[in-house]
């Protein structure tokens, strides 16, 4: 059997962290949802990026609204729209049968926003009313001033994905964010059952940041060495499980268990930035350690073919958690604060979105010059 239709009698999805106009006409896509069990797609800024910039499948879109005196942001907003609408209805089926469970697709605020709270919200809103669809997610980056403008457009019914999240007690944040806002709308009268959300927890970046600092540990020797070896291309697998942890905690509560009365569904946790990084690493580390029951994986099309090929799933995200916060415990014993990392990876997580979308801005002007 397929490894990645299997993951769904684990309880976890399968999303793609990928779209390109050719996916969603050529057939693609349909196909993956039927033989791969695919159940979402996620989109960003670097992924329309690419799209746009290294390929000829927006060419004649681009070169009509250009004739039709559209700006650069107009044409990408376009452009990303349309994609997202074709792709949520290719999942739209799967949305119906699940009752809302599956079949979402994402759209990003614009990057610049991240720490602009009211801006956040307005593009939030004018980007839900405009793809129209029940099955998208806005994504909203997990900032200081993000988690306000998510408990705000969650309590008005719009589906939020928050992204970006690297640190435990911004994840708790997030979570209670999420379940404060049903509360809301439920003291209003308003219905829950609809309402959804992912948060949206990155791991090979923890990785990609922490590993150079217990190498360097490793090689002093001393009485970190042993330790440092052993936490060596853990943590971010230990910060998952521990946040899995939380979400059972918060989402298992006599608190949220009043609104699941109601028909409201949990916020999952939904693993982001899976693709291995270090080649060291098995390409499937991300996917294969992390099964768990209620849970996302949205994965590259690289990782996905690797997965199809040669992933062993099994429920694996709640084995070691002991171990998992031994793990979290030692870092700060050897020095590493955690916290400081993941606020680092928050910044560079914004910056990374920044660059593509400013140069596909570039792009998309000298094309309207031409």
């Amino acid at each position: 059997m397929n490894p990645l239709k299997q993951l769904e009698t684990l309880g976890q999805s399968i999303w793609l962290d990928y779209i390109r106009r050719d996916l969603l006409t050529g057939g693609e896509l349909r196909r993956m949802i039927a033989e791969d069990g695919l159940r979402g797609m996620t989109s960003n800024p670097a992924i329309f990026e690419k799209a746009i910039v290294t390929s000829h499948e927006y060419d004649e879109d681009i070169q009509s609204m250009a004739l039709q005196g559209k700006d650069t942001r107009e044409i990408y907003e376009a452009i990303s729209q349309r994609d997202v609408q074709m792709a949520a209805d290719e999942f739209r089926p799967l949305y119906n049968r699940t009752n809302g469970g599956d079949g979402y697709v994402s759209l990003e605020v614009s990057p610049r926003l991240a720490h602009d709270t009211a801006g956040t919200l307005a593009e939030a809103r004018r980007l839900w009313t405009a793809l129209n669809r029940p099955n998208v997610f806005i994504k909203v980056p997990a900032t200081i001033e993000g988690v306000p403008a998510i408990q705000q457009l969650l309590s008005e019914g719009i589906n939020v994905n928050v992204t970006l999240l690297f640190g435990l007690p911004r994840y708790r944040k997030v979570a209670k964010a999420y379940v404060a806002a049903l509360e809301a709308r439920a003291a209003l009268g308003k219905p829950v059952a609809q309402v959804a959300s992912v948060a949206s927890f990155f791991l090979s970046r923890i990785d990609t940041i922490v590993d150079p600092l217990l190498e360097q540990l490793a090689a002093q020797g001393g009485p970190d060495e042993a330790i440092a070896k052993k936490v060596h291309g853990q943590v971010a697998i230990a910060s998952a499980k521990m946040a899995y942890q939380i979400y059972k905690e918060i989402f298992g509560s006599s608190r949220f268990k009043k609104l699941a009365a109601k028909g409201a569904r949990g916020q999952r946790l939904l693993w982001a930035s899976t693709g291995t990084k270090n080649p060291a690493y098995s390409d499937v580390k991300y996917i294969d350690e992390l099964i768990g029951p209620d849970t996302v994986n949205t994965v590259p099309l690289e990782s996905l073919k690797a997965y199809r090929d040669h992933g062993e799933p099994k429920l694996r995200l709640e084995e070691n958690i002991t171990e998992a916060a031994w793990s979290l415990e030692r870092l700060a014993d050897m020095g590493i604060r955690i916290t400081q990392m993941t606020q680092r990876l928050e910044d560079e997580g914004i910056e990374k979105f920044n660059q593509p979308f400013d140069k596909l801005m570039e792009n998309l002007a000298e094309r309207l010059r031409e």
